[in-house]
């Protein structure tokens, strides 16, 4: 899940990424969703800062955080938890 602030926008640079790595996993496996924090109460830690965060969820649970853009960490944490 790509979170990110209404006034910040979601982060457009690792779209292709993880079109890229759902190509080559298959797309039963990887979902990418957005969510703007101040949408949703859950996500309230994560308002204001202009920083990508990188959340990854196995079977309804959080399993890593990325903060940034950093494709090789995303890559590695992608493949790590598929």
């Amino acid at each position: 899940v790509d979170v990110f602030q209404a006034w910040c926008g979601p982060c457009k640079t690792v779209v292709d990424l993880f079109r890229k790595i759902r190509n080559e996993v298959g797309s039963d496996l990887l979902h990418f969703a957005v969510a703007e924090v101040d949408s949703i109460d859950a996500l309230e830690k994560y308002r204001g800062k202009c920083e990508p965060v990188f959340l990854f969820y196995a079977e309804g649970e959080l399993v890593a955080v990325v903060r940034g853009v950093n494709a090789p960490l995303l890559q590695k944490t992608i493949l790590e938890q598929l």
